[in-house]
């Protein structure tokens, strides 16, 4: 049985898959993540769908509700990073 066989993708979630980011200064995600995970925290240097560069100290084990195209590699020092799609 599949719970979300019929159900309609939601930015509320849950997500549908998990992708891993490899941060790059030039590379946007392969698509847009409503929000992270990150395993090992530190500071997480990424590209809102606004548009914006944020860069944002994160703890391990953190999940960061915003939409991201990007996450840079130049200032990104967090690791095990995640992007929580809806695919």
């Amino acid at each position: 049985m599949n719970p979300f066989k019929n159900r309609a993708l939601s930015l509320g979630g849950p997500a549908t898959d998990i992708l891993p980011v490899t941060p790059s200064d030039s590379v946007d995600l392969p698509m847009v993540a409503p929000a992270m995970y990150v395993e090992t925290g530190g500071n997480l240097v990424i590209v809102t769908v606004a548009g914006q560069t944020r860069t944002v100290k994160v703890a391990d084990f953190s999940v960061l509700a915003v939409g991201v195209s990007r996450v840079r590699a130049t200032g990104t020092t967090a690791t095990g990073i995640h992007a929580l799609v809806l695919a």
